[in-house]
């Protein structure tokens, strides 16, 4: 059952892509530089840090910045919902989802964001009211109604093409062939997978015009979950003398685990959720309670997650990992920026 409704949507979208090619569908200008970030799979693939990263270009250059998102796993998906104006954060992770309201934080006072399903409505109206110059399209490579100036597509080296099947089989959203339609192709996580170089000559034949990156992923920085709004960050080794948990309800956990070990931390049990998972008070109990019996005295979770916590009640200090991305040519990223 799983083959045949792949099989169904890799045509659906197949199909849909030839629509665009051909110029049946309309695409629509939104009236300013626009650049899109995207990837071939569902779940994640680094791609919300490399919307930061590129916002930081965009935002010392003196751009003026508009992130359009749809906001997965907000209350109300069918309603704009202003993340923050550039000034001040407006809304609350709950209204914003959780990835727009984490690079709220991350960006204040530099971007401005918008979660909206219709990113074409929302890109006019937020031309005329805020005067923008730039659009980021944030998961944007399927979302062809846009037009955009720049297509970057993540590729994460741990699992490239979602074991090669269409969803709901597998992870891909549309065929490897698709890949043919980016400018630039980042390949995510680089010390963390293996065979980059043949990944890189995949890559180079589906596409041989796009220009390839490599990232690493890289822990910036630990703060108190009490103190997140401040950024006071704790010395990682302070943390790395004790046994911790980590929990995360991310697109790939996997790969934060895997990163915490990586980088000398001493887990003892984790506990994972559905990506966009909406934490509960009974949630913060059993993981706790796990943490315990592994004997572990701190917990560790992820940005991403941290934003949905603070109204919780914890008993165990709870610290956030900050994750940074590294790109192996700079220098030749922000000049095609």
């Amino acid at each position: 059952m799983l083959w045949l409704l792949s099989y169904i949507y890799g045509k659906v979208t197949e199909f849909r892509n030839t629509l665009y090619d051909k110029g049946v569908l309309d695409v629509f200008d939104l009236g300013a530089l626009t650049i899109s970030v995207g990837n071939l799979t569902a779940g994640g693939t680094g791609k919300t840090p490399l919307v930061a990263y590129i916002s930081n270009i965009l935002h010392s250059r003196g751009e003026t910045v508009c992130i359009l998102t749809r906001g997965y796993g907000r209350k109300d998906p069918k309603q704009r919902v202003v993340v923050t104006d550039g000034k001040r954060i407006l809304t609350d992770a709950e209204h914003a989802g959780d990835e727009p309201f984490e690079l709220a934080k991350k960006l204040l006072g530099k971007v401005i964001i918008i979660a909206d399903a219709d990113r074409v409505s929302a890109g006019e109206w937020a031309k005329r009211k805020f005067g923008v110059s730039v659009f980021i399209l944030d998961d944007g490579f399927q979302h062809r109604k846009v037009k955009r100036d720049l297509d970057i597509v993540c590729i994460d080296s741990t699992d490239p093409f979602g074991g090669g099947k269409m969803l709901p089989a597998g992870r891909l959203r549309e065929h490897k062939v698709g890949l043919e339609r980016a400018g630039v192709v980042i390949v995510t996580r680089a010390n963390i997978g293996t065979g980059i170089a043949v990944l890189r000559s995949i890559i180079a034949d589906l596409n041989p015009y796009a220009q390839i990156f490599t990232s690493e992923t890289a822990i910036s920085g630990v703060v108190e979950l009490k103190k997140l709004h401040a950024k006071t960050q704790l010395p990682q080794s302070k943390i790395k003398e004790h046994n911790v948990f980590a929990f995360c309800g991310i697109g790939n956990p996997e790969i934060f685990f895997k990163q915490l070990w990586q980088d000398g931390f001493e887990t003892g049990g984790s506990k994972t959720f559905r990506d966009h998972h909406n934490y509960s008070q009974k949630d913060i109990d059993e993981i706790e309670r796990l943490a315990r019996e592994a004997s572990a005295d701190i917990l560790l979770t992820t940005a991403k997650d941290a934003v949905k916590l603070q109204e919780l009640k914890f008993t165990l200090d709870c610290y956030v990992v900050e994750i940074e991305m590294v790109i192996d040519k700079p220098d030749g990223l922000a000049e095609l920026i």
